[in-house]
C-alpha cells in the first residue's frame, strides 16, 4: 500500500510543474495586456487633451474675426479685405474642404501666425453671404442682382409696431449673415474647424 501511493505522487510531481508553468505564461499574457491597455488610455487621454485645445484656439479666431466685422461699416464691408481674411462674397463651392490648407489662402493669422501657449496656430476667413463681391446687399454687379442671406427681424412696440395680435408688423433693419471659418493647426497633426454664421446690419 505505502509503495503504491509512493509511485502515484512520483508520477504527479510532472503534472504539478506543467500546470504551474500554464499559469505562469497566463499571468505573463495577463499582465501585457494591461500595461498596453494603460499605455493606449494614456495616448486617447492625451490626443483627447490636443483635441479640445485646438477647439479653444476655434474659439479665439471666432473672437477675433467677430470683434474685426464689428468695428467695420456696412459700406466698408461689400469689398474684399484679404489682408484681413474677408471676402464680401460666399465661396463659389457649396462645400469646401477646409481641412485642405489650399482652401485658406488670404486668411488672417491670429498673432501673425505665433504658436499659442498650447502649440496651435490659429487663422480665420470671413464670408459675406451674398452671391456677388464689391456689390452692396441690395445692389448689382454688371447687370446681375446681388442676391444675400438675410434676416429681416419684426420691429416690436418700442419701435412702433403694435403688440396686438393680428396687427401689421413693420419690419426692422435688414442683417446680412457672415460666416466665419476658423482653424487650427495642433501638435501631433491636429486640426480643428469651427464655423459661426453672426447677424450685423446692413
Amino acid at each position: 500500500m505505502t509503495m503504491r501511493q509512493t509511485s502515484l505522487a512520483a508520477r504527479q510531481q510532472g503534472v504539478v510543474l506543467f500546470i504551474a508553468l500554464i499559469v505562469l505564461v497566463a499571468m505573463s499574457l495577463a499582465g501585457v495586456a494591461m500595461v498596453r491597455s494603460v499605455d493606449t488610455s494614456l495616448g486617447i487621454a492625451g490626443n483627447l487633451a490636443f483635441k479640445q485645445s485646438a477647439i479653444q484656439g476655434g474659439d479665439v479666431g471666432v473672437r477675433e474675426a467677430y470683434t474685426w466685422l464689428a468695428g467695420k461699416s456696412s459700406s466698408a464691408l461689400k469689398d474684399n479685405d484679404a489682408a484681413n481674411g474677408y471676402f464680401s462674397a460666399a465661396p463659389s463651392s457649396v462645400t469646401e474642404d477646409w481641412y485642405d490648407i489650399s482652401k485658406w489662402n488670404g486668411s488672417k493669422l491670429v498673432n501673425a501666425g505665433t504658436p499659442d501657449a498650447a502649440g496651435n496656430v490659429t487663422r480665420f476667413v470671413i464670408h459675406r453671404m451674398c452671391t456677388q463681391p464689391g456689390t452692396t446687399y441690395n445692389g448689382s454687379n454688371a447687370g446681375v442682382a446681388n442676391i444675400c442671406a438675410l434676416s429681416t427681424p419684426t420691429s416690436g412696440g418700442s419701435s412702433g409696431g403694435s403688440m396686438a395680435v393680428g396687427s401689421a408688423q413693420f419690419e426692422g433693419i435688414p442683417q446680412i449673415y457672415y460666416r466665419i471659418t476658423a482653424r487650427v493647426d495642433g501638435p501631433r497633426n491636429t486640426v480643428s474647424i469651427v464655423q459661426v454664421s453672426v447677424l450685423f446690419k446692413v
